[in-house]
C-alpha cells in the first residue's frame, strides 16, 4: 500500500489531488497536511513516503524553502510540487532543487494522473505547455556566472559559511546553533548574503551558488 502525503493549506485541492492519486495508484494511504511542520513530523514519524505533494504556498513554506529542506532531510522521498503560479523560470528552480515534476493546478485531473503515473515509475514531469528551454550557453551567461562569482567572494568567511548551510535546507535556528551564534545574528549574516550577490531570496541565492558548482562555500576565496 503506498504512501502518499498531500500537502496543502486548501481542503479543496487536497480532495481534489486525493481522487487522482486513487487513480494514479492501488489502494493508496493518503496522508494529508495544511503545513510544514506537519509534513516534517509526518516524514519524521514514517522515515519516507512514497510520493510528496507539496504546495509552494501555505503555512511555514517560504517559496521553495520547504522544498530544499524536505530534499535534504527526506531524500528518499520523490517530491512533486503542486502550485497556482505557472512560471518556467519556477518549474526549472523547482526541478533543479530535486523535484521529481511541477504540477500546475489548473491541470486537468486525467492529466494529473498521468503525471503522477509517470513519477511512480521513475519519470520526472514537465508541464506540456510551458517553455522551460534554458536560455543558450553564451559569452553573456559565461559573464553572468563569472560577476556572480565576483559577488560570491565579497562575502566574508562567516557568511560563505551560513550561504553554504542555507544549501543544506537548514534553518536559521539550526545554523545558530551549529555556528555557535545568535538567530539574530544568522538573520543579519542572510539579509547581507542577499543584498551582496542580489538576489531576493535565499532559496534564489542556493540556486545560484550550485550553478557554479561550488564543492564549498566556505573555501571560495581560496580556490
Amino acid at each position: 500500500m503506498p504512501q502518499i502525503i498531500i500537502a496543502d493549506d486548501h481542503p479543496m485541492v487536497r480532495g481534489a489531488l486525493a481522487l487522482a492519486v486513487e487513480s494514479a495508484f492501488d489502494q493508496p494511504e493518503i496522508l494529508e497536511c495544511a503545513h510544514l511542520a506537519g509534513v516534517m513530523q509526518l516524514l519524521e514519524s514514517i522515515g519516507a513516503a512514497d510520493l510528496l505533494l507539496l504546495d509552494l504556498r501555505m503555512p511555514g513554506v517560504d517559496g521553495f524553502e520547504g522544498l530544499v529542506r524536505i530534499r535534504s532531510q527526506f531524500p528518499a522521498t520523490p517530491v512533486v510540487v503542486i502550485s497556482a503560479l505557472e512560471d518556467p523560470r519556477l518549474v526549472r528552480e523547482a526541478l533543479a532543487l530535486g523535484a521529481m515534476g511541477f504540477i500546475p493546478k489548473s491541470t486537468p485531473r486525467a492529466e494529473i494522473v498521468a503525471a503522477l503515473s509517470l513519477v511512480a515509475a521513475g519519470g520526472t514531469y514537465r508541464p506540456d505547455d510551458l517553455s522551460l528551454a534554458e536560455p543558450a550557453p553564451d559569452s553573456k551567461g559565461r559573464a553572468a556566472d563569472d560577476d556572480f562569482l565576483q559577488r560570491v567572494l565579497t562575502l566574508t568567511p562567516q557568511q560563505r559559511r551560513v550561504l553554504q548551510l542555507l544549501g543544506t535546507g537548514k534553518l536559521n535556528k539550526e545554523i545558530a546553533y551549529d555556528l555557535d551564534i545568535a538567530e539574530t545574528t544568522v538573520k543579519a549574516h542572510v539579509s547581507s548574503i542577499l543584498h551582496k550577490l542580489r538576489v531576493y531570496s535565499r532559496t534564489q541565492a542556493v540556486v545560484m551558488a550550485g550553478r557554479l558548482h561550488l564543492d564549498s562555500f566556505a573555501d571560495v576565496a581560496e580556490g
